[in-house]
């Protein structure tokens, strides 16, 4: 742990020698100005007559700064606009076919720097900053300019996700009305834990198939993977995305809807193509700091057992069985078919 905080300080410290001001995370910085189009990965030009429903789509951490570049990158990063793009089609394609797309450029943190902060306080801290002002700015912007009232569902993965936990956490409280049009909130890859929804009683989190107004979130690893998973904090919850239930039950390749078929970068391979009877999911009690299964813990993640480690793409530094990368295309279709339910549920309601 120790050496994991040195490594962290000599980052900021590095960076700040680099560039005047870079690392800065202070909410003074320049804002960004939403009602610019360029600023926008997807803004609808014509909505879809058939749909009255939104998706607003925050994508997850595709900067790297590197060892010259600043902690926060700037919004036209030419690396993350090409890998927000990617991450679009693997992940908000999923919502197509139940609403309008609508995804904010967003000046995010470096990958590398955040992946080794030690706490989840540390994470809200540090994304707490830029990368959430400029996403809650941008959504404010298209609640009052694009929204019109209709029922929204929010997507979000990895960064997108702490990001969206502090729209929740603090844009929804002040903003019951808006609050009362989300249908749910798809924030998967982040540690939502009892501790953030006992400071945050407005919120929820999901329970099965059919609720409204719901956080939904799990982090999927392989049963080999072993130490700390970097996105997995004590406390974390999970729901199964093929039963939507919290329960420790194996969910079985066949029970499953399907998989996004990827290639061996782990791109979308176009036009999309289903993968059938790919990957299991079951919610399993792990130690955090080991990842070993422990029935006692109070962490939960989401273990995919059906899939070969070695044929997945490997993160540098993290063991195999990280799959922090396929938490949606692993259960691509799943995905799609729950936001097509919720979606009715909350219609007919």
């Amino acid at each position: 742990m120790k050496s994991r905080v040195i490594t962290s300080l000599l980052a900021v410290l590095s960076c700040c020698l680099v560039s005047a001001g870079c690392g800065s995370n202070s909410n003074t910085a320049t804002a960004i100005d939403y009602s610019k189009s360029a600023n926008w990965l997807s803004l609808p030009s014509q909505l879809d007559p058939v749909q009255n429903v939104d998706v607003f789509y925050v994508y997850p951490t595709e900067y790297f700064a590197g060892s010259t570049g600043p902690l926060i990158g700037e919004i036209n990063d030419v690396n993350m606009v090409a890998g927000a793009k990617n991450a679009f089609q693997k992940q908000a394609t999923a919502f197509a076919s139940v609403g309008n797309i609508y995804a904010p450029y967003y000046r995010q943190a470096d990958a590398v720097y955040t992946l080794g902060l030690e706490t989840i306080q540390d994470v809200y801290n540090f994304i707490g900053g830029i990368p959430a002002t400029d996403v809650i700015s941008a959504f404010d912007y298209y609640i009052k300019n694009y929204n019109n009232n209709r029922p929204f569902i929010l997507v979000s993965h990895s960064q997108g996700s702490t990001v969206v936990a502090l729209l929740l956490q603090n844009y929804m409280k002040t903003n019951p009305d808006v609050y009362k049009r989300m249908i749910a909130a798809y924030a998967i890859g982040w540690s939502f834990t009892p501790d953030y929804f006992a400071k945050n009683t407005h919120l929820k989190f999901a329970q099965g198939p059919d609720d409204t107004g719901v956080i939904i979130s799990y982090n999927t690893q392989g049963p080999g993977f072993t130490g700390r998973n970097p996105i997995v904090f004590p406390g974390a919850m999970a729901i199964n995305p093929i039963t939507w239930t919290t329960a420790g039950d194996l969910a079985t390749v066949n029970q499953s809807s399907g998989s996004l078929l990827l290639d061996a970068n782990g791109n979308v391979i176009l036009p999309p193509q289903l993968q059938p009877h790919f990957a299991d999911a079951q919610v399993t009690r792990i130690n955090p700091t080991t990842s070993a299964v422990d029935p006692l813990s109070d962490t939960s993640v989401l273990i995919c057992s059906s899939v070969d480690p070695a044929k997945m793409v490997i993160v540098p530094n993290i063991p195999a069985g990280f799959y922090h990368n396929y938490d949606y295309p692993f259960y691509y279709y799943d995905i799609e078919k729950n936001a097509q339910n919720r979606v009715s549920k909350f219609v007919s309601q």
